[in-house]
C-alpha cells in the first residue's frame, strides 16, 4: 500500500526524487500520467495493468469516454528511476500539474500523486473543511474507520 506524504523539489530539468519507500513500491518501471484535480498519477505496473483493463470496457460510441481516455491516456508515460532515485517527468505532465519547484508527493492506496505545493495546500485545505460531511457520504454509518 502506498502512503504518507513526502515533499521535494523538481528541479529545472523536470526531474524530482521519489521517496525510497515508494521506489521500492513503483519497482523499476512504472506509469506518470495526468491525474484528477490537478495533480499526476504514478501507477505500478501492475496497478496500471488494472487500471487499463477497466478502460478497455468503456463504450468508445460515449461522447464523455472518448473525452476521459484521451485526457488519461495521451499523456501517460513509462518511466523509471536513475541512479539518484529521480524520476524524469514529462514537460506536458510538469505543465498541466504546475510543477516547477515545490512539489508534494502523497500515497494513495494504489498509487502515487505529485501536486504542486501550492494545489496541494489549495485541495487540502478545501476538503479539511468538508471532511466530516465527506467521510458521512462515502462511509455506511456502521464503518469503523
Amino acid at each position: 500500500m502506498l502512503m504518507g506524504e513526502f515533499h521535494h523539489n523538481i528541479d529545472e530539468k523536470n526531474r524530482l526524487i521519489i521517496p525510497a519507500k515508494f521506489r521500492y513500491e513503483l519497482g523499476e518501471k512504472f506509469i506518470v500520467t495526468r491525474g484528477l484535480d490537478g495533480c499526476l498519477f504514478v501507477y505500478p505496473n501492475n496497478e496500471w495493468t488494472k487500471i487499463v483493463d477497466k478502460l478497455k470496457t468503456l463504450p468508445f460510441t460515449k461522447k464523455d469516454a472518448r473525452a476521459f481516455l484521451r485526457f488519461f491516456l495521451s499523456g501517460a508515460t513509462e518511466c523509471e528511476f536513475d541512479r539518484q532515485g529521480r524520476v524524469c517527468i514529462p514537460s506536458p505532465l510538469t505543465s498541466y500539474a504546475s510543477l516547477n519547484k515545490e512539489c508534494v508527493i502523497i500515497g494513495v492506496n494504489d498509487r502515487l500523486e505529485i501536486w504542486s505545493k501550492n494545489n496541494w495546500e489549495q485541495d487540502f485545505n478545501k476538503n479539511q473543511e468538508n471532511l466530516s460531511d465527506i467521510a458521512e457520504d462515502l462511509f455506511d454509518i456502521d464503518m469503523v474507520i
